[in-house]
């Protein structure tokens, strides 16, 4: 079956789309839509525009509600053939549709954003105006909020890539039309990039090909569907490790001869932000358990992961109280630098690597929890500055690894037979 296309404008080229994934945010969708609309007109009134949802053939009515909402620009429905989701498969047809339209920008947001202003097409659209390829947003989130981008996605891409993005998953993005013809053209797709993996991917290739990538500041907090860290953690915590774990072994070449971390190129800037972010409650109970739980569950695959001193630093842990409980960022580097050698290693099978890596994403949470309880934002965020700083200084240690275990397999860089010149 083909992909479903709703165009009563008979819209044929365009200079701005801003874009919506969605899929059964039919109670949500106007929302972002009519914000969408406003921004539009009112900072880019010179520029032919139209508003898409690229939604994965919701049963609830997504379409409809979109559809009917009053608006003063076009809008394109564009959905998945029937029984094809995926967030990934959404921003595949909008990077499509970016090439089809002839598209010099494109912004994208989520569609059950609660705090999204017109400001943010502006902030998220001008950049692209201005010769930058890929824009990512610099919005307040509540400390216990994006677990997976501040504990794993944000250090590891920053320590990696050497690009300081604060925000590399956060589902609001701005990028040119050359970049979506370059997303077009990557040799990684897979199930995982075309369900929730997308932001990572997207984020780490415009990086490791060497776009102009910028931060913008979004001016507000964000404001959605905010989840407890120790629940609702489903596909997406397996779909962003594994992406970023595919993009390690794919961009090797790259990360290994990175030193150091440089920050982006900010555009705009920060007025300071009043309003609190919605509060995230988080479940200790369920962190400590998962955890302690795991030793029995997951003990033999940890140690054929984790290498002996570390493993033996972790065990220790298992006499620590859940209020006492707390490692240091040190450690944690090191065993998700273990898990990406294993998982790289392709010794165990990968989804194995992943559910045995839940119980450390938890423990982490738990640990950070702890010894950020009487933090507030601000002070919460120079503290995550520092833990990225641990882990940049760890980066060492992921290479001499990786190295080693390459040559353990056989993987060798370089023949081991005799120099020609030593022959003589």
């Amino acid at each position: 079956m083909d992909i479903v296309v709703e165009n009563p404008d008979h819209v044929e080229s365009v200079d701005i789309i801003v874009g919506i994934p969605s899929y059964n945010e039919a109670d949500s969708i106007a929302y972002p839509t009519d914000v969408a609309s406003r921004g539009l007109v009112e900072y880019f009134p010179d520029k032919k525009s139209v508003i898409i949802n690229v939604d994965n053939n919701s049963p609830d009515g997504t379409m409809d509600a979109f559809m009917n909402t009053p608006t003063k620009v076009p809008k394109i429905y564009i959905s998945t053939p029937k029984g094809v989701k995926g967030k990934g498969n959404n921003f595949k047809n909008i990077f499509e549709a970016a090439v089809e339209l002839q598209a010099k920008a494109v912004v994208v947001v989520d569609a059950d954003l609660k705090s999204i202003t017109p400001q943010w097409i502006q902030y998220l659209g001008e950049p692209l105006f201005a010769g930058f390829n890929y824009v990512t947003p610099i919005y307040v989130r509540h400390k216990y909020d994006g677990s997976i981008t501040n504990h794993i996605a944000y250090p590891l891409l920053r320590t990696l890539f050497g690009l300081r993005v604060r925000q590399p998953i956060g589902g609001d993005f701005g990028f040119c039309g050359k970049m979506a013809r370059a997303f077009l053209s990557e040799k990684l797709w897979n199930e995982k990039v075309a369900n929730f993996g997308i932001d990572i991917w997207m984020t780490t290739i415009a990086i490791a090909r060497r776009f102009k990538v910028c931060q913008t500041f979004l001016g507000s907090p964000k404001s959605h569907r905010a989840k407890d860290p120790a629940k609702d953690l489903g596909p997406m915590f397996k779909q962003v490790v594994m992406t970023f774990f595919d993009l390690m072994i794919d961009f090797e070449y790259l990360w290994k001869d990175t030193s150091a971390s440089l920050p982006s190129s900010i555009f705009g800037f920060g007025l300071g932000v009043d309003e609190k972010p919605p509060v995230v409650n988080v479940n200790k109970d369920a962190l400590y358990n998962s955890f302690i739980s795991g030793f029995e569950k997951y003990g033999k695959t940890w140690k054929k992961v984790i290498t002996q001193p570390e493993l033996i630093e972790v065990s220790k842990t298992k006499k620590m109280s859940q209020e006492g409980f707390y490692y240091s960022s040190d450690l944690w580097a090191r065993i998700l630098f273990n898990f990406a050698i294993a998982y790289r290693n392709n010794e165990i099978p990968h989804e194995q690597i992943i559910e045995a890596m839940v119980p450390f994403y938890h423990s982490r949470i738990l640990s950070f929890v702890n010894k950020t309880g009487h933090m507030g934002i601000k002070e919460c965020e120079e503290y995550f500055e520092s833990i990225v700083r641990v882990f940049e200084g760890e980066k060492y240690y992921l290479i001499k690894r990786w190295d080693q275990d390459r040559m353990k397999l056989g993987h060798k860089l370089f023949s081991c037979a005799p120099s020609p010149l030593l022959q003589r």
